[in-house]
């Protein structure tokens, strides 16, 4: 399942850091951000509920870029 959710984040390369970090959550399958129109699609692992997935992403980005804003 793939679903595209809207962000607010600041600079290029905190985009590239969110999508690294999203990459590497557990129940996602990939995951690509796009900077340039603040939108983030995820592909969740079969199986997965996106809900839960999401909090899990939502946190993973908050490390690497405190100030980003991911909207469920």
């Amino acid at each position: 399942m793939k679903k595209t959710y809207k962000i607010d984040v600041d600079c290029a390369n905190c985009a590239n850091l969110m999508e690294n970090a999203a990459r590497k959550t557990e129940g996602v399958q990939n995951a690509t951000v796009n900077f340039m129109t603040q939108k983030m699609i995820v592909e969740f692992t079969e199986g997965q509920e996106p809900a839960g997935v999401m909090a899990n992403v939502v946190r993973a980005c908050k490390k690497v870029e405190p100030d980003c804003e991911i909207f469920l």
